[in-house]
C-alpha cells in the first residue's frame, strides 16, 4: 500500500490541490455578498420619525443643511458632499449616555482618521447652551479632530428637523415645549449619496465594530 501511495504520489498531489481550489471556489460562488440596507422613514420606529414622513418608503435622503461647528464654521451638507459619515444627537452636559457616546465616537474617529472618504457629524439637541465657544471646549477634552469631526449647533427648529426629518433618529420632547426633543443612542451611517444605511447603538462596543466594518464596507461598494 505504502508503495502504491509513492508510486502515485505527484497524482494524490495534483488531485488534493486541485480538490482544495474546488472547494474554495465553491465557498465564494456560495457565500452571499455584503449588502447594506437602505432606510427609509416607514422602515424605522414611528416614535423616532416625524409624523408628516413616517409614509414615505423610497428614495428617502439627507435634507440640505446649514449650522456652525465648534469653531465657528458654518458646516454645510457640501462639507459632507461625496463622504461616507456618522451622525448623532447630544449635548454638551449630558450625564448619562452622552460621555460613552462620545467616548465610542472618539474610538470611530481613530479608525477612520485617515480615511478621506469618512467624516463624523455631531448635532448638539441644546442649542440654547451649547454655544460655539462650549462645544469647542467639549471637543478638546473628547479629543476631536477638527478636519474629521464636527460637533454642531444652530437653530433649534433645523436641528429638530434634521433629528426627526432626515436622520430618523430623535424622540419627541415635552408637547408642551416647541420643537422639544429626547436624543436617543442611536448613530446613524449616511452614504455618499445621503442615504440612511444603518443604526448603531453607540453604547455598545460590538455595535462600534460593526459600524466600523459598516463604512469600510460603504466605501468600496
Amino acid at each position: 500500500m505504502k508503495s502504491i501511495f509513492y508510486k502515485y504520489r505527484k497524482f494524490f498531489g495534483v488531485l488534493l490541490v486541485f480538490s482544495i481550489i474546488t472547494i474554495y471556489l465553491f465557498y465564494v460562488a456560495l457565500k452571499p455578498n455584503k449588502t447594506l440596507p437602505i432606510f427609509n422613514p416607514s422602515d424605522v420606529n414611528p416614535e423616532l420619525v416625524d409624523s408628516t414622513v413616517q409614509y414615505i418608503s423610497k428614495y428617502h435622503t439627507i435634507a440640505d443643511f446649514s449650522f456652525v461647528n465648534q469653531n465657528g464654521k458654518t458646516i454645510t451638507q457640501k462639507d459632507y458632499e461625496g463622504k461616507v459619515y456618522v451622525a448623532d444627537f447630544f449635548f454638551t452636559t449630558c450625564g448619562s449616555i452622552c460621555p460613552k457616546m462620545t467616548t465610542n465616537l472618539a474610538e470611530v474617529q481613530k479608525a477612520i482618521i485617515n480615511n478621506p472618504k469618512v467624516m463624523l457629524l455631531s448635532h448638539t439637541v441644546f442649542p440654547e447652551t451649547d454655544s460655539v465657544p462650549v462645544l469647542k471646549a467639549y471637543a478638546i477634552k473628547h479629543g476631536v479632530v477638527d478636519s474629521k469631526w464636527n460637533l454642531v449647533t444652530g437653530d433649534k427648529k433645523a436641528i429638530y428637523t434634521m433629528a426627526r426629518k432626515s436622520y430618523l433618529a430623535v424622540k419627541l420632547g415635552k408637547p408642551e415645549q416647541l420643537y422639544d426633543m429626547v436624543h436617543t443612542e442611536n448613530f446613524v451611517l449616511v452614504d455618499t449619496k445621503r442615504r440612511v444605511r444603518g443604526f448603531y447603538d453607540g453604547t455598545k462596543k460590538e455595535d462600534m465594530k460593526r459600524l466600523i466594518e459598516d463604512i469600510n464596507f460603504l466605501c468600496t461598494e
